[in-house]
């Protein structure tokens, strides 16, 4: 199959659930056969077989950085170390199955949407305003993106 989007992240903690309120808003969208949408909570090890399964893995994920809140940045991570030093609050256990796959030559292509935000509010259910106010651009942008990685064939 050719692409996943995987939105990361925990309900239960405000604007560190990002990822999975993206991923639901996306669920409700019409994609082609080539897309599929997961809910993918905090992360781990019991995400490696939907990874594996995949050419690209388009994952939307909070961060906890020095820039404003609802930054998001689109990177292209070909090494653990290539991602944000200071994701959210499931950073160890994404970053372990990154690092697995890779040593194991079954890690696809990814490419990481980083929102950032501002803390993370435990027992909060909800996203902030400044969170809020970016989803429109972010599913955007993701749409984009997964379209364009699907492959055409030439006639």
């Amino acid at each position: 199959m050719p692409v996943l989007i995987l939105g990361l992240g925990n309900l239960l903690m405000g604007d560190e659930g990002l990822g999975v309120h993206v991923a639901r808003a996306l669920e409700k969208m019409q994609w082609p056969e080539e897309v599929d949408i997961l809910d993918g909570g905090t992360g781990g090890f019991q995400l490696m077989s939907w990874l594996e399964s995949y050419e690209h893995v388009i994952m939307i994920d909070a961060t906890l950085d020095k820039n404003s809140p609802g930054t998001v940045r689109q990177i292209r991570p070909r090494f653990v170390q290539d991602y944000p030093s200071a994701m959210s609050t499931h950073e160890i256990g994404l970053k372990d199955l990154i690092q697995s796959m890779a040593l194991m030559g079954t890690l696809p292509e990814i490419h990481l949407f980083a929102v950032s935000i501002e803390e993370v509010q435990p027992l909060h259910i909800g996203l902030s305003t400044s969170i809020e106010e970016k989803l429109p651009d972010l599913i955007s942008q993701i749409r984009q993106l997964a379209y364009q990685l699907i492959p055409t064939e030439v006639v």
